[in-house]
């Protein structure tokens, strides 16, 4: 292990000598790499609490996903534009663009709490990192207790063979993070087939006209897109969307 340790060493104060020479930077930060034996057990609780970080922040995009609204808003978004007809417009990072930034405006009085709950007190030093990552956790749970069914939480909490919970506390996150996803899948299946059904009233009636025109060769969905383009924009279609979709996670 410590050979390896030095050979990636090795590798990077040469990465960093060859930039000085092609770059000709007359003073470079000397950058080194390497492992020591722990004088004591501190030394090894910092090097776990470094290596749980790095963890955390690995995880944070599907903590980002599973965790947030994020799921609900863009699976809703895809029907949409599934029900549309219109393809790749708009595109993939438009959707996830906008999935992002309503997720952070229904999610700011979480963070809001977790920034006056617990990165603050831990940052001045009034309390641990135990302590600070539980505050934190609080206002995720509730959201997401607010948002699951019973049902799902039930189906996880019977597969984890824990003892029946007698509050919200003592139901873990482990299963509550599965139960809250499978939750926000239903809700915005649901929501998808809703979106489905005016535009497919569109298409049958445009199939129907084609067909008794004698049209057959023509594809219905070239007549059916424009008509369809032309509803969502007379109802304000962008409006109403994003707003039962923020309605539909309840107030708070």
């Amino acid at each position: 292990m410590k050979r390896k340790l030095l050979f990636i060493a090795v590798l990077g104060v040469t990465a960093v000598t060859a930039a000085s020479v092609v770059w000709a930077q007359p003073v470079l930060p000397r950058i080194t790499i390497g492992a020591a034996q722990a004088r004591g057990p501190q030394d090894v609780a910092v090097t776990l609490q470094i290596l749980f970080l790095l963890t955390v922040l690995t995880l944070a995009p599907a903590i980002l996903i599973l965790m947030t609204p994020f799921t609900r808003i863009v699976i809703v978004l895809s029907f949409l534009r599934q029900a549309l007809g219109t393809q790749q417009i708009p595109p993939n990072q438009v959707l996830i663009g906008l999935s992002l930034f309503m997720t952070f405006f229904l999610m700011r009085p979480a963070g809001e709490l977790i920034y006056k709950d617990a990165w603050k007190p831990y940052m001045a030093g009034r309390i641990g990192y135990e302590e600070a990552l539980d505050r934190a956790a609080k206002p995720l749970r509730q959201f997401m207790f607010r948002q699951t069914r019973e049902k799902d939480l039930a189906l996880f909490v019977r597969m984890s063979k824990s003892p029946r919970p007698k509050s919200q506390e003592d139901i873990s996150t482990l299963v509550l993070v599965p139960a809250f996803v499978i939750s926000e899948l239903r809700t915005a299946f649901t929501m998808g087939f809703l979106l489905f059904v005016p535009f497919l009233v569109i298409d049958m009636v445009v199939a129907s006209t084609l067909m008794a025109m004698g049209m057959l060769m023509l594809p219905p969905i070239m007549i059916s897109l424009p008509f369809k383009i032309l509803l969502f924009i007379l109802m304000d279609g962008w409006n109403l969307i994003v707003r039962s979709i923020m309605v539909s996670f309840g107030p708070g």
